[in-house]
């Protein structure tokens, strides 16, 4: 047997291939390029202003400035715990959007058997703005989340959880002081330690300003009450945090990922000052400060923006001179609601998956991942486990919870979290030289941002630059779509209203009047706000006597909540429902001119193009002559034909088919597959309409045949 010295010999080493420098590379590169511009080709320009290279390489890591931070110490990229996920796994913290006590309860309690580890509250819009449900708009009661209007409601949601072990969450906004004096009276009814509650009823008036385009008071009246929550909570339940700054608006609006993160920080350094103002330290109130984030699609740019999310907010309460347990940052991700798509609504799992991945690999605190039918309906049973169950797979299969910082020490990586920190903190620097976010958003610059690259986004969609697969690539013409369940919006609000009413019969009147006036009249607003809670007083009573003698709100523009996918959604809307008043999917003829190895690729890829706006192609064997295919076209009823073949056949058979098609049916829409440049004036010439190519604005091309076919009504 040979022995070990000579077995180490025979293995192979990096020592025996001669390196190969990064001038050589691009040498090779450009040579397998053949002419085509390395920059154009190699390098992706996103809407980050960031250039992504081809190849990184570890010179690239060098002078980052981020690099020299271990696991749970300063700068915090890496993790703002020594032992990260190894020591603690994420929160699973999925939303329950279900809309009355009973059926939230329900709900939860199922899930925290099977994997939930919080409760993450969605409100309804009347709760959300403080309405209680018997004044409000029996459409918006129970839809998108959980109408909850008194302490009886409370504890029929949150029936069988234990608040001193479980953290709750709710995004509270201008409902915050409301919301939190219905949870600290549950909580003493019950006879739970304050100092035990771990979660946050997160208020954020600017982002709410951002997505509605109004607050119901004025903003200094918020901020003082922000203040009042913050203090409350730093005295009486230390695990409870008041102020959850959400990027969703923006996010959701179309921005980049940088704009999110620098419109988060800016207001987060709002919210900073005017606690200060007020009376509180820095300590006191950055540890009361959750970051609440979507993550999309672009998978390392995800990862490198959470991480750098760490490093700047680090450094911003390190200025503001804040310790180092403050400096730490703590992050709920949400999978993205841009990207979500009604058509092939399956693919959402997908989409789903990778976003989560991101998330996670990126060191968020607490995560959601959307149920693929959350835009369709309440998420059921089943896509709830599955959503859910992305969190367990992750942790328990991908072994993403047993090494700290997984995506540390890329070269790549690495030096995208720099690149992010960098345009990011530009931005941030825009704002504050604005005055700050609350001015910014006034003058109208964070939405004007968010617009302009929303705009990008949806030209890119347009033209299929960028993909929704099932959407405006890859259409299924098949597929099953979901169907939303009828809802009895009428008998929720009875019932709403019925419960309510119940409540107020109990409360003792003059109790509970005497608390409202004395909530009206308290330097502690909170404590007076728990009171009248435990004396019968509802979430709608509450808010407005602690907003007696309150001046008008702001308004400014709002940034409209968007996705990407509705427009081509839109297309398929449209052609369902023309399928449905006339029994048959509007139909186009593909005149497939040659054998099957001259017209099957521009056929296959007009067919799948058409699939997009939902027309049907009736796609026949090739036609030897332009009489023959002109016949069979026009015999077929279709009300557009597309001209199948090559660029070098294109020249004999297009005019005279052309000239035919429109002779006999001149509003038949003639369309050609590809685009041969040097002729396309004298195809247009010849009766040719449009051009079906790679580069085509698929959007737009679809939508006008739609209105030229009748399709659109």
């Amino acid at each position: 047997m040979a022995n070990q010295s000579q077995m180490d010999a025979a293995i192979p080493t990096f020592d025996e291939f001669p390196p190969v420098s990064y001038a050589d590379w691009r040498k090779a590169a450009e040579k397998a390029l053949k002419g085509a511009s390395f920059e154009k080709r190699l390098i992706t320009k996103t809407y980050e202003n960031i250039d992504l290279q081809p190849i990184y390489r570890q010179e690239n890591l060098e002078g980052l400035p981020h690099l020299g931070g271990l696991p749970g110490f300063a700068p915090y990229a890496r993790s703002t715990t020594p032992l990260g996920f190894v020591a603690h796994s994420w929160e699973v913290a999925q939303e329950i959007p279900c809309g009355t006590p009973a059926a939230f309860n329900a709900a939860l309690r199922s899930d925290l058997d099977r994997g939930q580890t919080a409760v993450n509250l969605v409100l309804d819009h009347p709760t959300l703005h403080a309405v209680d449900a018997d004044q409000a708009d029996a459409n918006e009661v129970g839809k998108g989340g959980l109408s909850v209007s008194s302490v009886a409601d409370l504890a029929e949601a949150l029936a069988g959880v234990d608040l001193e072990v479980t953290p709750i969450y709710v995004q509270a906004n201008t409902s915050a002081l409301s919301f939190t004096a219905l949870l600290a009276a549950l909580a003493q009814q019950q006879g739970k330690s304050l100092t035990k509650l771990r979660g946050a009823i997160g208020m954020d008036p600017l982002g709410h300003l951002a997505s509605y385009g109004h607050l119901p008071r004025d903003l200094a009246g918020v901020y003082d009450a922000m203040a009042q929550l913050t203090g409350w909570a730093t005295a009486n339940a230390p695990h409870l945090q008041t102020i959850t700054v959400q990027g969703h608006p923006y996010h959701n609006g179309g921005a980049s990922t940088t704009q999110e993160l620098a419109f988060a920080l800016a207001t987060a350094v709002e919210y900073l000052r005017t606690m200060q103002a007020h009376g509180l330290s820095i300590d006191d109130t950055a540890p009361r400060i959750r970051f609440s984030l979507s993550v999309g699609s672009n998978f390392f740019m995800e990862i490198a923006r959470l991480r750098a999310a760490r490093v700047l907010w680090a450094k911003i309460v390190a200025a503001f001179g804040g310790n180092a347990e403050s400096q730490k940052m703590r992050v709920h991700a949400r999978t993205s609601a841009w990207n979500q798509t009604l058509c092939d609504a399956h693919v959402n799992l997908l989409r789903g998956t990778t976003e989560a991945f991101s998330a996670v690999v990126g060191g968020c605190d607490s995560l959601h991942v959307s149920p693929f039918d959350e835009l369709v309906r309440t998420p059921d049973e089943f896509s709830r486990r599955i959503a859910r169950n992305t969190h367990v797979v992750l942790r328990e299969e991908s072994n993403l919870a047993r090494t700290v910082d997984p995506a540390g020490g890329s070269w790549y990586v690495e030096t995208l979290t720099d690149a992010v920190a960098r345009e990011t903190w530009a931005l941030f620097q825009e704002v504050e030289k604005q005055g700050g976010m609350g001015k910014a958003l006034e003058a109208g610059w964070p939405q004007a941002q968010v617009a302009d690259t929303a705009a990008k986004r949806m030209a890119n969609l347009a033209k299929r630059k960028d993909i929704f697969v099932g959407t405006n690539m890859y259409p299924n013409p098949k597929e099953t779509r979901l169907e939303a369940p009828a809802v009895d919006v009428a008998a929720i609000k009875v019932e709403r209203a019925t419960a309510l009413n119940t409540f107020r019969a109990a409360a003792d009147a003059g109790r509970k009047q005497a608390a409202l006036t004395q909530l009206a009249q308290s330097s502690a607003p909170v404590d007076a706000a728990i009171q009248a809670a435990l004396a019968g007083a509802t979430l709608g009573e509450i808010a407005q006597a602690a907003r007696t003698g309150a001046q008008p709100g702001p308004k400014v523009s709002a940034i409209c909540a968007q996705r990407g996918a509705a427009p081509f959604e839109q297309l398929r809307a449209t052609a369902d429902a023309f399928a449905a008043r006339t029994g048959q999917c509007p139909q186009v003829f593909l005149a497939t001119m040659g054998p099957l190895a001259q017209h099957k690729g521009r056929a296959d890829f007009a067919a799948a193009f058409l699939g997009v706006g939902g027309f049907d192609a009736v796609y026949p064997a090739g036609f030897d002559s332009a009489d023959e295919a002109a016949s069979a076209a026009l015999a077929s009823g279709a009300k557009a034909v597309v001209i199948c073949s090559t660029d070098a056949t294109y020249p004999e058979l297009v005019p005279p088919l052309a000239q035919k098609l429109k002779q006999a049916n001149p509003g038949l829409t003639v369309l050609l597959a590809g685009y041969p440049t040097d002729q396309v004036d004298a195809f247009k010439a010849s009766g040719v309409d449009d051009f079906i190519h790679v580069s085509a604005n698929c959007q737009a091309l679809l939508s006008t045949l739609q209105q030229k076919m009748g399709v659109a009504p």
